[in-house]
């Protein structure tokens, strides 16, 4: 069963069009609702892909909510239509549209001109500039051809708007980001934390964005999955621990550099980029080493990976600095994932625009005497004179007082009521100045958000991992998964049909299931062929019960029968397989759980098994 392998480095521009092809060929991914046309923008994973997916998940999981102590959610993907306003999504989450005027198709403004011209971020330019460079370029419809020149660029909102209940129903939407569902539930969530900064919340599900020409496959969808965490710091207090992560090397392409004509990328690390003010925030460097490091270990090629800094004009409008993880596809960089900091817009928002409390209390060292200013109004005037709206008043005088002491300083004090001014006498507010002993003080906590597009990432582990080789003068398709995210981690064949023969494969198979791992078991074509399928998905390791095991069992039986012993432990071997080598090992049976076990977890490597007949 040996086989001869010819390297051969795959550099054609073409992969995407051969890994859209094999995903949809051997179930990772297509397009969805298939029967009825098809719809654009939204794809069904298939067997393969939904497996490389969750193991994605899991890993994402165990390294940004597991190993960093963080806690994780699972909120609803609908959520009222309060939240979105108070978010800003409803007012700021546009893209550029223009419509084609012959056949009517509506495209990404700031596509046509990335795709057609040098301008690299055209995102981030203001919408009369793009229109001017759609008529310098004498840019056409994508669809039909025709002139776009002259046609208006307009923003284009890209939130799913749907209805909660029947009748007189409430507005609500489809959550564009997970990271809402976090912050609207601050509250309580900082009770689980004890109130104690700085603590972080995962969310891994869907997200929903009405786009406006989804493309590249599963790159840009209307139904996606992100994994997000939202971490909640002091920013006065809380530093990271930036030894863990010091000495990652990474390659930065700031905005200082794509800002000049001869801007370049750097190649640094996360220590000396902090250091030279190059990353401005510490708590954003944690995370990008973190990443990169965990980038890695599922496979993205470092080789073809980077962390870009948003440009001023492209920034989230809740973003005071963002980096982007970006992988190379095809000539072509592509975002991963963002590493935002949010400052405290979140929960102020959410805090101005609820009747909940998102702050977290900080102790002082020690306790401090300031002067507060106070009101305690006369209700039986504010009763009579505003009625309902009485409890209102004081609000809004409260919040004057803390805002502006001089407001009381006259004879009478104005307030706002829903749009509507009213004058009141400043005796009858209760307006006092009083020193007071404060053990500490509420604060808004600043959030840093990596956010992680977990689809993107799958079509660039599954694009980074193909190649194509020569194996016994034929050609080969494999793809170089990672073991720890491939979605079959073995496959068990018998050499032929063969009762017995199929017997032992399935003992085998199901030994190597309670292990807890992911096993396939093929019979169908000859060996050549079926190690041929199992390269295609990934599987990094075969297993082939051939007649020598057999052999080996009968023999073993026959010796103890002889000696008459007690029956023993079979001595039998089956033929294991690497993927990427195409090299065999004879390994024993009984060993099979634990060393496959011991692969998978990458504390052995293929060639480091102690087998025989090796080829």
């Amino acid at each position: 069963m040996s086989e001869q392998q010819t390297e051969s480095a795959e550099t054609d521009d073409s992969i995407g069009e051969k890994l859209v092809e094999l995903a949809k060929r051997r179930g990772y991914f297509f397009q969805s609702s298939g029967a009825y046309g098809g719809v654009g923008g939204f794809y069904t994973f298939g067997p393969q892909g939904a497996a490389l997916k969750g193991n994605v998940e899991d890993a994402w999981r165990d390294r940004f909510a597991v190993a960093e102590g963080n806690m994780e959610i699972d909120a609803p993907t609908i959520m009222p239509e309060p939240v979105f306003e108070a978010s800003g999504h409803l007012d700021g989450f546009d893209d550029m549209l223009v419509e084609c005027p012959d056949c009517g198709e509506s495209h990404r403004a700031d596509h046509i001109v990335e795709d057609n011209t040098e301008y690299e971020d055209a995102e981030s330019l203001p919408i009369p500039e793009v229109e001017e460079v759609i008529a310098e370029y004498e840019l056409v419809c994508p669809n039909c051809g025709a002139g776009l020149a002259g046609q208006a660029v307009e923003t284009f909102n890209l939130m799913f708007g749907t209805n909660i209940g029947p009748g007189d129903s409430q507005p609500g939407y489809l959550r564009p980001e997970t990271a809402q569902g976090i912050f609207v539930e601050f509250p309580r969530l900082k009770e689980y934390a004890r109130n104690q900064l700085p603590f972080g919340v995962t969310q891994i599900g869907r997200a929903y964005r009405n786009e406006i020409s989804p493309r590249r496959s599963i790159i840009r969808t209307r139904e996606f999955t992100q994994a997000e965490l939202e971490f909640f710091i002091d920013p006065e207090t809380d530093e990271p621990d930036l030894s863990a992560v010091a000495d990652v090397e990474v390659r930065l392409y700031p905005a200082s550099e794509q800002n000049v004509e001869d801007g370049e990328e750097i190649r640094t690390t996360i220590g000396d980029a902090v250091a030279e003010g190059v990353i401005a925030s510490p708590w954003v460097a944690y995370f990008l080493g973190v990443a990169k490091r965990w980038y890695d270990a599922v496979g993205v090629d470092m080789d073809r990976f980077r962390f870009r800094q948003h440009l001023s004009g492209e920034r989230a409008h809740y973003a005071s600095d963002c980096w982007d993880a970006e992988g190379e596809l095809d000539g072509n960089w592509i975002e991963l994932a963002g590493f935002s900091d949010r400052g405290d817009y979140d929960l102020s928002k959410h805090a101005a625009h609820s009747e909940d409390r998102f702050t977290v209390f900080r102790q002082y060292d020690e306790p401090k005497t300031v002067e507060r200013a106070t009101v305690d109004p006369d209700m039986s005037y504010l009763g009579p004179e505003f009625g309902g709206d009485a409890q209102a008043v004081v609000s809004e005088l409260e919040t004057l007082a803390e805002r502006d002491r001089a407001a009381f300083e006259g004879d009478s004090v104005t307030i706002d009521l829903d749009g509507e001014s009213h004058e009141l006498p400043t005796e009858k507010t209760g307006f006092a100045v009083e020193e007071q002993t404060e053990a500490g003080e509420h604060i808004i906590p600043h959030v840093i958000e990596p956010s992680f597009g977990v689809d993107r990432l799958v079509y660039t582990v599954l694009h980074h991992a193909y190649r194509e080789d020569e194996v016994d003068g034929e050609d080969r398709t494999y793809l170089e998964l990672d073991p720890e995210v491939a979605p079959t981690f073995v496959g068990v064949f018998p050499l032929q049909n063969d009762d017995e023969l199929e017997a032992t494969a399935n003992d085998i198979v199901a030994d190597l299931r309670d292990a807890g791992l992911s096993v396939t078991y093929d019979d169908s074509g000859n060996i050549g062929r079926r190690y041929r399928r199992q390269d295609e998905v990934g599987t990094p390791f075969c297993v082939t019960v051939d007649y020598e095991t057999l052999e080996e069992r009968e023999a073993q039986r026959a010796s103890d029968t002889a000696s008459g012993d007690a029956p023993r432990a079979e001595a039998t071997t089956v033929t294991v397989r690497e993927r990427d080598t195409t090299a065999q090992k004879r390994l024993p049976v009984s060993d099979l759980p634990e060393l496959m076990a011991d692969l998978r977890a990458g504390e052995l490597s293929f060639g480091e098994l102690d087998g025989k007949n090796e080829s």
